[in-house]
């Protein structure tokens, strides 16, 4: 249940009534996709047999679902290739640019239909009570897709989470000092890239981060772009240079406190509680650690 990524984004105040939420995702449903198509994506339960969304204490749950076919590239050209090489003995010479374009589009519908489709799930937390919406996902560009559907689905406005610090000033300043923010310790992993050239990093894996040899590197120009810490004793996570929150891990103190439950069901109600109320926590927390929020919040575009 627990999301493993955290891409954190600021609403408008949003209250949806629950039936229109419903009526909403429902319109842009996940469907499979037909022979004729690459690739579908869409909204489905988040719990089997459940809404489309989930509603508990307040809190949303929604799920977006893609599924691709898996044609490679490699596999096209090369029919392509043998089917160049019989419609060039057919007519007497080598098929032109645009002969080889239509071959290549022929080829790929005549596939299309024997492609392994790869299906992929990912959820998408909304807190109307303290204006977040965070994506499970660590991809940019998954979570664009995420943010697309969501734009052409729902009438809510996202927000850049505008920092009054960097989060890699404030990662950086903490090793400098050898000291975590309030709340937080700092762990064994950590990247330090150079400004000059985004290609020298260096990267401690399980490594203690209060040694010479890492402030050597800050102090040569290189700036901490990803950091592990755990917050309260709670949860651990790797925070990055454009604030989302890698690896969230639960710690036995959340596991031995969830609420015992008779049904998956209530166990799914019980882990998502849980784990809203402590994310919500973490975030308000972190965004405090790197000097708060601007006001001046800014609407992402759909």
């Amino acid at each position: 249940m627990w999301f493993r990524n955290a891409q954190i984004h600021r609403i408008a105040p949003w209250t949806p009534a629950q039936e229109q939420l419903l009526d909403a995702l429902l319109t842009q449903h996940f469907r499979d996709p037909t022979s004729a198509e690459l690739q579908t994506c869409g909204w489905t339960a988040p719990f089997e047999g459940g809404d489309f969304a989930h509603c508990v204490n307040r809190q949303i749950l929604l799920t977006y679902r893609s599924e691709k076919k898996l044609l490679p590239g490699s596999v096209v050209n090369q029919v392509t290739r043998a089917k160049a090489v019989e419609l060039e003995e057919q007519q007497g010479f080598k098929p032109g640019r645009k002969q080889m374009k239509e071959l290549k589009e022929q080829v790929t519908d005549e596939l299309l239909p024997r492609a392994f489709g790869i299906r992929r799930d990912t959820r998408v937390w909304i807190d109307p009570v303290n204006r977040w919406l965070v994506i499970d996902t660590a991809s940019p560009a998954r979570a664009d897709e995420v943010r697309h559907l969501l734009f052409k689905t729902l009438d809510i406005t996202l927000l850049n989470v505008e920092l009054n610090e960097a989060p890699v000033a404030a990662m950086t300043s903490w090793l400098v000092a050898n000291e975590a923010p309030g709340g937080f310790t700092v762990d064994q992993d950590v990247d330090l890239r150079s400004n000059m050239n985004e290609k020298a990093t260096v990267r401690y894996l399980h490594h203690p981060l209060d040694g010479a040899d890492v402030r050597q590197h800050i102090e040569a120009g290189k700036r901490c772009t990803s950091l592990a810490m755990t917050w309260s004793d709670r949860i651990s996570f790797v925070l990055t240079d454009a604030f989302v929150i890698k690896r969230i891990t639960p710690l036995d103190i959340l596991k031995d406190a969830a609420d015992p439950a008779e049904s998956e069901a209530e166990k799914f109600d019980a882990d998502f509680v849980l784990m809203t109320a402590e994310l919500a926590r973490l975030i308000a927390d972190l965004i405090e650690a790197v000097g708060g929020e601007r006001a001046d919040e800014r609407p992402l575009l759909g």
